[in-house]
C-alpha cells in the first residue's frame, strides 16, 4: 500500500479509534516515518483532541521537519494547551538541523496570547525580531492580536505602525481588538479609513468586526450603511454578519427590525438565536425572550452561558424575581450555574431587587469569584452612590484610591460614579478634572457633569457643557435636557431655559416628561414670573400632576404670593394627600404675610390627617466621622461646648448686624422663644461643632436633609464673614458655598 492510499484514508477517518487502527497500519507497512504521512496523522489526531497520540508521534521521527512542528505547536495551542506549545518551541531551539519560520512564532505567540503572560510574549516578540521577523506581516498581525487581548492597546498600535506593508487581516484584527479594548471610537476610524480607501480593502469580515463597536455607541446611523454595504457587496447572507446587525439594532431599541433580520436567517445558529434572545431582554420585551428560549430548548439544541445570560433580566429586573428564580433553578440543574458570567448575571438582578438573601448565597457558592462577580455584589458604583447620597467625601475618596489601586478607573461606569460622587460631596473641581481626564465618555458621564455643576449653581457652566455635548456626537437623553434646566432654574436663567426646553421638543422631538415641566414651572417662578408659570401649566398638553403644581407652590412660598400659593395647594392636596411639605409650604406662607389664623388651620388640617413633618436633620464629617445633628440636639458628647460657642458666635453675629428670621416662626410665642427656636437649627450646631473641632481656615461642610431656612441661609453668611471659613451647605435642592458674607447662590434658591 503506498503512502498516498493512506493519505486518502486518513481525509476520510472519522472517529479516534478508526485514526489508532490506521497508525497500526502505517507501522506494519513502515509508513510510519514518513513525513507526508506523519503529518497529516499528528493534524488528524489534533482534530479528535489526543494530544498525547499527536506527540508521540513527532518524537518517533528520526528527522522531523519545521512544517510538522508547526502543525505539532497550533495543535497545542488550538487545544487549550499553551505550555506544551511553548515548550516544543523550547525544543526547537536546541535543534540546530530545525529553523522557526514566519509560521511557527505566530502559532507559538498565539499560544503566549491563551496562556495570558505578557513576559512570554513579550520574551518571544523580542526573539522574532532577531531572528529577522520583525517585519512579518503574518506573525505581525499575530503579535497586534496578543497585545489588544493582554489589554496592551499601546503596543498593539505601534506594532502595527511599524507594519507598512498592511493587508486586510492586518486592519480587521486592529479593528476587533479596539472593541475588545472598549475603544470604540477608535474602532470605527479604523473601519472608516478602510472605507474610504486610506487602506486595504474591507471584507465581511471587517464589517462583522466593527459592528459591536457601533452597537456599544449605539449609532444606528452607521449601523443602517454598514448594513447598506454588506448588501451592495454580497455580504449580506452571512450569518456573523446578520447576528452582528440583530445586536446592533436590538441595542439601539429597534427590537422590530432586529427580529425581521433573525427571521431572514436560513439556518439559524445558536450564535445567531442567543443574539436575538438578549435584544428581546434589552428592550423588555421578557416575553419573547422566554419564548424563543424555550424553542431553543425544545428543538433539541443545546443552550450555553451566553444563552442565559442573554436571557436574564439584568436590565429590566423589576416585576421578574419569579422569572430570575426559574432561571436560577434552571442553572442549577443544567450545572451552568457556576459559570461566572451566569452567576454574576443572577447576582446582579438578586441585588437590584433587594434580593439580598439569594444575592449572598449565590455568591458564597460560586466556585470562580472574578472581579465582576464581586463588583456585582458590592458594586462599586453602588458604593460610591451610597457616598454620593451621604456626602461622604472621605470614603468616596477611599474608594477612589481603591479603584486606583485595581487599576479600573478608566472603565466609564466607575468613571462616571466618581464624577457624580465628587459632585454631589461638593467637590465640583475634582469632578471636572475627572471628567476632563476621561478619554471616552457616555451620555450618562456628560449628564452627572452638566447636573452637578446645576446643583453648585453655575448654571453658565453647566450650559456650556450641555451644548458641547450636543456638538460631541453623543445623543442627549431627556436625563440631559433636564439637567440643564434644572440648572438654569437655579441660576436664573430663565431665558436660556426657555431656548432649552424648546431645543428638546422642537429639535430632539423628545416629548416632555412631569420633571420638564416641573423645571420649566420652577424656572418662571422663581424669577418671580408667578402669573406666566400659571399660564404655562394650564397650555400644558397632559394633566399638570404634583411635581408641577410643587413648583409652583415652592415659588410662591419665595416671593410670598399667598393668593397664588392657595391655588396650588388646593391641587396639591388632593393629588397628593399624604405629602406634609405642602401643608408646612403653605403654612410658611401664611405666616410670612402674618395670616397666623390661615397658617393654624393649614397645620390643624395636617394634624387631623395624621401627617408628620419630616424632622430636619444636619450631617458633618470632622476626621473621617459623621455627626448628625437634630434641631435643639444636646445628645452630643460635646454639646456643652457647642451651646457655649454658639452663644459667643450668635453675640458677634448681633453685633455685626444680624436679625433673626421669625416670620415662619410659629406665631403664638413670644419673640424670644422664636429667636431661640431658630438659633438651635441643626445646621448651626453642625457648623459650630465643625468651627470648634477643627483648624482655623479649614473649609466647612455640612449635609441637611431639608431646604435650608431663610435664617439659617442669613445666618451662614454672617459665620462666614466673621469666622473667616469657607462653609459648604448641600441641602435637599443644592449647593451653597458661604465665604466672606457672601453665598454663591445669590439668595436665589
Amino acid at each position: 500500500m503506498s503512502r498516498y492510499f493512506f493519505l486518502n484514508l486518513l481525509n476520510r477517518a472519522t472517529s479516534l479509534s478508526h485514526l489508532t487502527q490506521i497508525h497500526a497500519q502505517l507501522l506494519i507497512h513502515g509508513l510510519h516515518t514518513d513525513i507526508a504521512a506523519a503529518t497529516k496523522l499528528t493534524h488528524k489526531f489534533f482534530d479528535f483532541n489526543s494530544t498525547s497520540h499527536a506527540r508521540s508521534i513527532f518524537f518517533s521521527i528520526p528527522k522531523p521537519d519545521i512544517f510538522l512542528l508547526n502543525v505539532l505547536i497550533k495543535g497545542f495551542s488550538d487545544n487549550f494547551q499553551p505550555l506544551q506549545a511553548i515548550s516544543l518551541f523550547t525544543h526547537l531551539r536546541t535543534r540546530p538541523d530545525l529553523h522557526p519560520d514566519n509560521f511557527t512564532y505566530a502559532f507559538v505567540i498565539s499560544a503566549a496570547t491563551s496562556f495570558g503572560d505578557a513576559r512570554v510574549g513579550l520574551l518571544l516578540q523580542a526573539k522574532a525580531i532577531v531572528d529577522g521577523f520583525g517585519s512579518d506581516l503574518y506573525v505581525g498581525s499575530t503579535l497586534v492580536d496578543m497585545h489588544f487581548k493582554l489589554f496592551r492597546e499601546d503596543s498593539a498600535l505601534k506594532v502595527f505602525d511599524r507594519l507598512s506593508n498592511r493587508d486586510t487581516v492586518l486592519c480587521n484584527t486592529v479593528i476587533s481588538g479596539l472593541v475588545r479594548v472598549c475603544c470604540y471610537e477608535d474602532s470605527v476610524r479604523r473601519f472608516w479609513d478602510m472605507v474610504s480607501g486610506d487602506g486595504p480593502q474591507f471584507d465581511s469580515t471587517t464589517l462583522i468586526a466593527v459592528l459591536p463597536a457601533v452597537a456599544e455607541l449605539q449609532k444606528l446611523r452607521l449601523g443602517m450603511q454598514i448594513q447598506c454595504l454588506a448588501v451592495k457587496f454580497g455580504f449580506h447572507s452571512h450569518i456573523s454578519l446578520l447576528t452582528g446587525l440583530i445586536s446592533l439594532y436590538s441595542k439601539c431599541g429597534n427590537v422590530e427590525r432586529a427580529n425581521l433580520l433573525f427571521r431572514d436567517i436560513g439556518r439559524k445558529d445558536l450564535i445567531s438565536c442567543n443574539a436575538m434572545i438578549s435584544g428581546f431582554t434589552y428592550n423588555g420585551e421578557i416575553e419573547s425572550s422566554v419564548g424563543l428560549f424555550k424553542e431553543l430548548v425544545a428543538s433539541g439544541e443545546k443552550v450555553n452561558s451566553s444563552s442565559i445570560v442573554g436571557l436574564i433580566p439584568v436590565y429590566s429586573p423589576f416585576g421578574h424575581l419569579y422569572l430570575t428564580n426559574c432561571i436560577h433553578g434552571f442553572c442549577v440543574k443544567s450545572g451552568t450555574v457556576s459559570n461566572s458570567s451566569v452567576s454574576t448575571a443572577l447576582t446582579t438582578v438578586y441585588c437590584r431587587l433587594n434580593e439580598m438573601e439569594s444575592a449572598r448565597q449565590l455568591f458564597d457558592v460560586s466556585s470562580e469569584k472574578t472581579l465582576a462577580s464581586w463588583n456585582a455584589m458590592i458594586s462599586v458604583t453602588s458604593i460610591l452612590s451610597a457616598c454620593a447620597q451621604l456626602g461622604a467625601l472621605s470614603l468616596g475618596k477611599w474608594v477612589h484610591g481603591v479603584v486606583k489601586n485595581k487599576s479600573i478607573e478608566s472603565n466609564i461606569y466607575v468613571s462616571t460614579a466618581l464624577i457624580d460622587m465628587y459632585a454631589k460631596c461638593g467637590s465640583i473641581l475634582e469632578a471636572r478634572q475627572l471628567f476632563e481626564s476621561m478619554p471616552e465618555k457616555n451620555e450618562v458621564t456628560w449628564n452627572a457633569m452638566i447636573s452637578g455643576y446645576g446643583i453648585h449653581g453655575h448654571g453658565q457652566e453647566a450650559l456650556e457643557l450641555f451644548y458641547e455635548m450636543l456638538n460631541s456626537g453623543i445623543p442627549p437623553t431627556r436625563v440631559t435636557f433636564l439637567s440643564a434646566l434644572y440648572a438654569c432654574s437655579h441660576a436664573g436663567l430663565v431665558r436660556e431655559g426657555d431656548k432649552v426646553f424648546h431645543c428638546m421638543v422642537n429639535d430632539y422631538g423628545f416629548e416632555p416628561l412631569p420633571e420638564h415641566y416641573a423645571c420649566m414651572v420652577d424656572i418662571l417662578g422663581r424669577a418671580g414670573k408667578l402669573e406666566v408659570a400659571l399660564q404655562f401649566i394650564k397650555r400644558m398638553p397632559v394633566e399638570p400632576g404634583p411635581p408641577v403644581w410643587g413648583a409652583l407652590l415652592g415659588a410662591c412660598m419665595i416671593h410670598k404670593d399667598a393668593s397664588l400659593g392657595r391655588v396650588a395647594s388646593q391641587q396639591l392636596f388632593e393629588l397628593d394627600t399624604q405629602n406634609m411639605g405642602y401643608y408646612v409650604l403653605m403654612s410658611n406662607i401664611y405666616s410670612s404675610e402674618k395670616n397666623y389664623p390661615q397658617a393654624a388651620l393649614v397645620r390643624q388640617t395636617a394634624k387631623s390627617r395624621k401627617l408628620i413633618k419630616t424632622p430636619g436633620c444636619t450631617l458633618i464629617e470632622v476626621g473621617q466621622v459623621p455627626h448628625v445633628f437634630t434641631s435643639g440636639d444636646q445628645s452630643h458628647p460635646q454639646s456643652k461646648a457647642i451651646y457655649a460657642g454658639l452663644d459667643n458666635l450668635t453675640a458677634k453675629m448681633k453685633e455685626a448686624g444680624f436679625q433673626t428670621e421669625t416670620d415662619t416662626a410659629l406665631h403664638d410665642v413670644e419673640v424670644e422663644e422664636k429667636e431661640l427656636m431658630m438659633k438651635v437649627h441643626s445646621e448651626k450646631l453642625a457648623i459650630v461643632f465643625g468651627l470648634i473641632s477643627t483648624e482655623p481656615g479649614t473649609e466647612i461642610r455640612i449635609i441637611k436633609n431639608l431646604r435650608v431656612c431663610l435664617d439659617c441661609h442669613t445666618a451662614t453668611k454672617f459665620i462666614s464673614k466673621i469666622t473667616e471659613r469657607v462653609i459648604v451647605v448641600r441641602d435637599a435642592k443644592r449647593f451653597h458655598h458661604f465665604k466672606d458674607g457672601v453665598c454663591s447662590c445669590g439668595d436665589y434658591w
